[in-house]
């Protein structure tokens, strides 16, 4: 599947700052420690409506992973997935008259727009579910020669189900109860009261194909995969097992994430699946969580063509912690366009006061579990000196200017 343009990123003189994130499955802030390639895997939009800025706030705070881990000189393997092919983009297509696959690829080529615009550094591979779906069904396979998986005693349809108890981990990633598995596991895709399955937290692998349903031939037999498998077999296939971050928003810890890890694991018989799972926070709009289902929607395209600079997008989503669930204002909006205002106009003065300390201050802060609220204000100290014509440095706005574009990834 073709990705987005990418930008160039600057180097920045001085010393990195080697990058610590939150890893859902600890509860704790630990350092990342990739080799000389950081490999990160984020899982993608499932292509029935536009990026909304829930989207948006998590392919950000993503894109900070990849500057920080640029800045200390590591190589990034990035991979993101499309879910191309599933109930909700099924859904809306039924619902609107209009062909699924069309559907898929319109949104997914408005999703590619709306990261550039936001520039949103692209991952090496982004891969459909669709195009992948015989290494899909080589890990279904695999997971049913070693018992992992099973099929649904049910005549007519015997989809295939993944045991979820048989890594003997699962529920490590997320430390969920047994009652808020249930809970989010109906909410959120799974079949718990799906008859002919050994237990209702068994997740669907391999959905047989129904009459009036796409579907693809294959040693499985006719049908289409679930949800969880595509991003096990894409992940693994192009970055191995172990790597170094599976990012998403907090909505996918569970059931996504933990099943993702649970089939990786299972068939490879090793731990595990990613060394750090990552989780951005929710975007909410009149104090609810911004959502499809919902309509409760901002979509980046929109602002885009009410002439909204992406980058005050940028700064309104940074002016919150990723991890922290935060609301969408208008006047968050406006806050960032004066920022944005007053950033552009220091730096864009002949000199300005000593840039070190603070692009210093930006990297712990960046480094230190992406604290962009901090970030911010660090560049908000050196731009109110500027302004003020405290500095004599004439070179100063230039690094300035170069360290908000190679680590906020916003021109100034």
């Amino acid at each position: 599947m073709q990705t987005w343009s990418s930008v160039a990123v600057p180097r920045l003189p001085g010393t990195p700052r080697p990058l610590r994130l939150h890893d859902t499955a600890t509860g704790q802030v630990r350092p990342t420690a990739p080799g000389a390639a950081a490999r990160m895997y984020v899982c993608g939009i499932t292509p029935y409506d536009a990026t909304h800025l829930g989207h948006a706030a998590t392919y950000l705070a993503f894109d900070l992973v990849n500057r920080v881990w640029r800045d200390n000189g590591h190589e990034v393997h990035y991979v993101q997935n499309v879910t191309d092919i599933d109930e909700p983009l099924l859904e809306r297509a039924e619902r609107d008259s209009d062909d699924w696959i069309v559907l898929g690829m319109r949104e997914t080529a408005l999703f590619r727009e709306d990261m550039e615009a936001l520039r949103v550094l692209p991952p090496r591979q982004f891969v459909g579910a669709v195009e992948a779906i015989p290494e899909i069904v080589e890990v279904i396979a695999k997971l049913l020669a070693d018992g992992s998986a099973y099929r649904a005693d049910d005549a007519e349809f015997p989809d295939i189900y993944f045991d979820h108890n048989a890594t003997g981990r699962f529920g490590y990633e997320s430390n969920y109860d047994a009652e808020t598995m249930a809970k989010f596991f109906a909410e959120r895709g799974g079949d718990p009261d799906r008859p002919g399955k050994r237990h209702p937290l068994d997740a669907l692998l391999w959905r047989v194909a129904r009459e009036g349903e796409p579907s693809w031939e294959s040693e499985l037999g006719a049908g289409r995969p679930g949800w969880h498998i595509e991003c096990s077999a894409i992940a693994v296939n192009r970055l191995g097992l172990g790597f170094d971050v599976q990012g998403g928003g907090s909505d996918l810890i569970f059931p996504h994430h933990e099943y993702s890890a649970a089939h990786a694991e299972a068939v490879a018989a090793d731990h595990p699946f990613a060394r750090h799972y990552v989780h951005a926070g929710m975007i909410g709009l009149d104090g609810e969580k911004m959502s499809k289902s919902r309509g409760n929607l901002v979509f980046v395209s929109r602002l885009r063509a009410d002439g909204v600079d992406p980058a005050a997008i940028r700064l309104a989503l940074f002016a919150g912690h990723y991890r922290e669930d935060r609301a969408w204002t208008d006047q968050l909006l406006v806050d960032a366009q004066e920022r944005l205002a007053r950033w552009r106009e220091a730096v864009a003065l002949p000199a300005g006061p000593d840039p070190e300390d603070t692009v210093a201050r930006l990297r712990d802060h960046l480094s230190d579990d992406l604290n962009t609220p901090k970030a911010l204000t660090a560049i908000d100290a050196w731009v109110t000196s500027a302004l003020r014509r405290d500095g004599t440095d004439q070179a100063a706005p230039g690094l300035i200017k170069e360290a908000v574009d190679a680590l906020l990834g916003i021109v100034l």
